[in-house]
C-alpha cells in the first residue's frame, strides 16, 4: 500500500494529475486509514490503483481521450471486447489520419529545405512559404 505520492511516482505523473483523474471517476478515491490506526488518516493506494493509473498514461499515449479511456476502464469488467475493438479500431483511424498529415508536413517542409539549399539570393523558400499562410 502507498500515498497518492508513491501512486503518482509510479505512474510517473504529478500528485494533482492522480486528484484531476480522481475528480473525473478514473482512479477511486479510497476512504481515509483511521487516525487511531494504522494508516493515521492518510489514503492508501494498492497495486490496483497503479496498474489502472499505468492503463491510462498508456492509453493516452496511444492518443485516447480521457472519456473513451474510462469506458475502456469500465469495460475491463465486462466481456464485451467487440466494443474494446471498436474503440481500439476508431482510435488506429485517427492515429493514422494523423500521420498521413504530418507526413504530409514533412514532405513539404523537406522539400523547402531542399529548395533553400539551392538558392543563395532572393527570399528564403521557407519563410516565404509560411509568409503566405
Amino acid at each position: 500500500m502507498t500515498t497518492i505520492a508513491g501512486l503518482a511516482r509510479a505512474g510517473d505523473v504529478g500528485v494533482e494529475t492522480v486528484r484531476f483523474y480522481q475528480r473525473r471517476g478514473l482512479i477511486a478515491t479510497p476512504a481515509r486509514g483511521s487516525a487511531s490506526g494504522l494508516g493515521g488518516g492518510v489514503r492508501r493506494y494498492g497495486p490496483e490503483d497503479i496498474r489502472q493509473l499505468r492503463f491510462i498514461r498508456s492509453a493516452q499515449a496511444a492518443g485516447f481521450t480521457l472519456d473513451q479511456i474510462g469506458e475502456l476502464l469500465a469495460l475491463d469488467a465486462t466481456t464485451d471486447r467487440e466494443r474494446a475493438r471498436a474503440l481500439a479500431t476508431e482510435q488506429l483511424a485517427v492515429l493514422d489520419a494523423r500521420i498521413a498529415a504530418l507526413q504530409t508536413a514533412r514532405d513539404a517542409l523537406h522539400r523547402l529545405s531542399e529548395a533553400c539549399s539551392h538558392q543563395d539570393e532572393g527570399p528564403c523558400p521557407i519563410i516565404e512559404a509560411f509568409d503566405r499562410r
